[in-house]
């Protein structure tokens, strides 16, 4: 998780450096925009909100500390749609209170907040009504066991329901464990459910809110400049020979020297699935048997980059696809393990 922290005074700065020791598993870069001292973080070079529109398009999560207005003010411009905003956390400059500002259940704001709390002895301030009636959350639910969300708005309606106390069905297609929250009634039908399946059209209920469990990586490679709508057509063709929806891409991935391939970076777009990227000393650090091609050897230092990178991605080699090609365009297919629970 990328996560960037910007500070605006000295007594912040030092609560910025306490931030970064609490989610030192994490991806944290360090920034202050102050005149006073910045106890050696990193300056952000120009206007403050321009350097918040990088953060937003790079970072999984940004962490203001100062006053909320501060946030509110750079944030305004930038943000779009609950399902792709970046999480928003904003602490005082002296840690007492953490609060989620942005995105709190799909962007994982709620669930960072209290940890961001937890490890500076911070107060987390929660608003969502389904956290403060400790009722169940469809879409914490979805973003934490990596489900793809059909429809925001018949989310939002599951929330309205479970706190109204209103029927809401659910089935699932794979297993899940943990205890059934309150709020969802196990079933097969009936005016209005959730239903966890690989098939994003399956409708057992007369309102379903498809969840769709991500659970594949394609890694992808193609010759420099490949037209965009060419690679699109042909990973969507052998996603359909392979009976995969779309909705299950959890990533696409590639080797760092292709991080720039506008093809590569429709292609993440299109999908709604991050692009990632690696070197060819952590590709080639896998263990395992893949494809080789020494004119791949040659240009990248890798033996194959589409099997490699979807390994790498998805944590294994459980490969559906292995390399396949066509002009100059590779695709392999990784399986995403996923084990859904109730917390």
């Amino acid at each position: 998780m990328r996560i960037d922290v910007v500070a605006f005074s000295t007594n912040g700065c030092a609560t910025a450096k306490r931030v970064g020791e609490a989610l030192a598993d994490e991806d944290v870069r360090l920034f202050s925009k102050t005149s006073s001292d910045s106890l050696g973080l990193e300056p952000v070079q120009g206007p403050v909100r321009e350097w918040v529109g990088t953060s937003f398009s790079e970072c999984d999560a940004i962490v203001f500390v100062g006053a909320t207005g501060i946030a509110v003010r750079y944030i305004t411009p930038y943000v779009r749609s609950k399902d792709t905003d970046p999480a928003v956390v904003c602490i005082d400059e002296h840690g007492r209170w953490a609060i989620a500002l942005l995105s709190g259940h799909i962007g994982g704001c709620n669930q960072l907040t209290e940890r961001i709390a937890d490890g500076i002895g911070a107060e987390a301030i929660i608003t969502t009504a389904t956290d403060l009636n400790g009722k169940f959350s469809v879409d914490t639910f979805a973003t934490r066991n990596g489900m793809r969300i059909s429809s925001l708005k018949i989310a939002k309606d599951v929330s309205a329901r479970v706190l109204d106390g209103r029927f809401v069905g659910f089935c699932s297609d794979i297993e899940i464990t943990g205890d059934l929250p309150d709020g969802i009634t196990v079933a097969d039908s009936g005016e209005f459910g959730v239903c966890v399946s690989a098939d994003p059209e399956k409708a057992p209920f007369g309102v379903t809110l498809n969840l769709v469990p991500m659970d594949v990586v394609l890694g992808v490679g193609c010759k420099r400049g490949t037209d965009p709508s060419k690679l699109h057509g042909f990973v969507s063709e052998t996603l359909e020979s392979l009976g995969i929806a779309p909705e299950r891409v959890a990533a696409v991935a590639s080797i760092d020297i292709k991080r720039d391939e506008e093809a590569i970076l429709e292609l993440a777009r299109n999908l709604k699935a991050p692009a990632r990227f690696y070197t060819s000393g952590e590709l080639n650090s896998l263990e395992g048997d893949y494809s080789r091609s020494q004119f791949v050897q040659s240009v990248t230092e890798v033996d194959c980059v589409c099997e490699r990178s979807a390994a790498m991605a998805s944590g294994g080699n459980d490969f559906i696809l292995r390399k396949t090609a066509r002009d100059g365009m590779t695709v392999a297919v990784c399986r995403r393990r996923i084990e859904p629970r109730f917390v």
